[in-house]
């Protein structure tokens, strides 16, 4: 007989999963027994904790377009899911989640593991529904994959043990109250006013100065991002999450932008007379044109994002690519290209200054600049790259050059600490043919990732093969992220209480799961290692010894934020150390217009 959690999970199959990212425990015994039943189709990935299960699905639909799915049991296991499920909600990004629950006799009784999970579930889910009846679970479950994909969000599915072990109902009862639901979904197309066009083809025809800023909106309209750019004579700064848009070869393509981001990028930005933003939600008002400075143009797909970040004057609800191809036959090709060659000018002074810096060692500790720099003109094609979130994504911000085809993402707006070595292994069980590569400091390695290469040593036989998977480490014992933010932003010294954490051999602890383990601790070595990672032939930690002084350098320091720093400095236990080597890193922007420079 077939049971209820056989059929939910021949009904996932049939919306297209193959692969669920979970956890076990006794409030999905039914679900757990239908997986060994299903005989790998969908297969269950046992990651080492629910939270990053749930990062996996993220990653798996951010890497394939696809629904991720991931499964946890009643109770702490459904409450783990929670972080990684948050980084789907604000990142935008199709998750079905599968929950179990207590028997429904048990619940109101304040039983064990008994957790009102409609609530715990309502903020972060577009639809949250449990199934008390096996008639229902059917059309909950395709109405679940119907709003994750409408929505580009979660959903979650709520099903009690008891449930879960009841009988199959292939089809529910033909009576009043029944509903009958079909698998399928179609993405439409969503184009703007035609009256709005005109009006947005006005304003950028009239700019001087057009600044683009694109996200990940944009992502599958890089033809026409590139076309409108040529047209306008505009440069081209994008959005962490809009990082794969288009190429980092491309010369108006200024990189970064915000804290994390270029010069080449901010003095577009602050120069700009006109702002095309495209599929982004880039929150920081402080990188964006002063109120009144620039005239506005917003692409987006979600009205109620529309013109939020900065003030427009024309608003485009639709699809950024069908948007882009109705919009640029009404744009005009500018003959003056001055504004264009400005910014491919900063582009090409930015690169140098990035290289100057990633080329300043001090004493025999490794630059964390050079890690990133050093692998830049060795990425494989068609590389992914992750990124948790530290001060090493300042570096994979910024050095990482992408070429055509690489692909690569990480918490976008909910920043959290943990995605990216999960991010990793889901790319590569989605994509293991392509070289994956992830940048995380020791803290968030620490914190999750050490024990999710386990997981890749459990798994070691389908992660492994010719194509590079590394996990680069950033080792300098120190949460140093938060460190340069308690100086900058609070005016405080680093406190060693919170902020230092633990030497810990990464490398050995690798070998000690069969996976490759290298140190570099020579700044001469840093090419050196990433060679022999990336020839390893199976999956790789390579632990750096990196410098815990080198501050990440906003573009342009902000006056409150420099009196706050100079303030930290004053008690700060490496005061030394940051002033001097601060120094010569923001003299390297000084460097390239001395005389002879070009």
């Amino acid at each position: 007989m077939t049971l209820v959690a056989d059929s939910v999970l021949q009904r996932l199959t049939e919306w297209g999963v193959r692969r669920v990212y979970g956890y076990p425990g006794d409030g999905i015994n039914g679900l757990l027994g239908a997986f060994d039943r299903a005989d790998g189709d969908p297969e269950f990935i046992q990651a080492r904790h629910e939270e990053m299960s749930a990062f996996m699905a993220c990653a798996h639909a951010k890497f394939t377009g696809e629904v991720g799915c991931c499964v946890a049991t009643s109770g702490p296991g459904a409450v783990h899911l929670l972080n990684g499920l948050y980084d789907a909600k604000l990142d935008h990004q199709p998750v079905v989640a599968v929950v179990g629950q207590q028997k429904r006799l048990s619940l109101g009784t304040h039983y064990q593991q008994e957790i009102a999970l409609d609530q715990l579930f309502a903020d972060v889910s577009e639809f949250c529904q449990m199934v008390v009846h096996p008639g229902q679970a059917r059309h909950v479950i395709d109405r679940a994959f119907k709003t994750a994909l409408t929505t580009r969000g979660v959903a979650t599915i709520i099903i009690p043990n008891d449930v879960q072990e009841e009988d199959a109902m292939p089809s529910p009862p033909r009576e009043h109250g029944s509903v009958f639901s079909s698998v399928g979904w179609s993405r439409p197309r969503v184009l703007p006013d035609h009256d709005e066009l005109r009006k947005a083809a006005d304003v950028l025809n009239a700019g001087e100065k057009v600044a683009m800023l694109v996200g990940q909106g944009a992502a599958a309209a890089a033809g026409e991002v590139v076309e409108v750019a040529e047209l306008l004579g505009a440069g081209v700064a994008k959005a962490l999450l809009g990082r794969e848009v288009l190429p980092d070869d491309l010369p108006y393509v200024t990189g970064p932008i915000g804290l994390l981001g270029s010069k080449a990028s901010d003095n577009m930005i602050q120069g700009c007379d006109t702002l095309l933003m495209v599929g982004s939600s880039f929150p920081y008002s402080e990188w964006l044109p002063e109120e009144g400075q620039a005239k506005g143009v917003e692409i987006d797909i979600d009205g109620r994002m529309i013109g939020i970040r900065y003030p427009m004057d024309a608003h485009l609800v639709g699809d950024a690519k069908e948007t882009l191809k109705a919009l640029i036959p009404l744009l005009q090709h500018k003959e003056d290209r001055s504004w264009r060659e400005k910014i491919e000018k900063d582009v090409r002074e930015w690169n140098a200054i990035c290289d100057k810096r990633a080329g300043q060692h001090f004493g025999n500790v490794i630059n964390p600049e050079s890690v990133a720099a050093e692998l830049s003109p060795r990425l494989p094609d068609n590389a992914i790259v992750t990124a948790d979130s530290g001060s090493g994504t300042n570096w994979w911000a910024r050095h990482l050059k992408l070429r055509h085809g690489m692909r690569a993402s990480l918490s976008g707006t909910l920043a959290t600490m943990g995605p990216g070595t999960p991010y990793a292994i889901a790319a590569r069980f989605a994509h293991p043919e392509r070289p994956v590569i992830a940048f995380v400091g020791d803290g968030a390695f620490q914190m999750n990732g050490m024990n999710e290469m386990i997981t890749v040593k459990r798994y070691l036989d389908r992660l492994s093969g010719p194509a590079p998977f590394i996990f680069c480490v950033f080792n300098n014992q120190d949460l140093n992220q938060v460190t340069w933010e308690q100086r900058a932003m609070a005016g405080d010294p680093k406190y060693p209480g919170s902020q230092v954490i633990p030497d810990v051999p990464y490398a050995a602890y690798a070998e000690l799961l069969g996976l490759k383990g290298i140190v570099c601790d020579e700044p001469k070595k840093v090419g050196a290692a990433w060679e022999e990672a990336l020839s390893a032939g199976r999956p790789a930690v390579l632990e750096f010894k990196v410098d815990a002084e080198i501050a990440p350098i906003p573009p342009h320091i902000m006056l409150e934020q420099g009196k706050k720093a100079a303030k930290a400095a004053v008690h700060d236990p490496e005061r030394a150390g940051i002033a001097a080597k601060g120094v010569r890193q923001k003299l390297t922007e000084y460097a390239e217009h001395l005389p002879g420079r070009h």
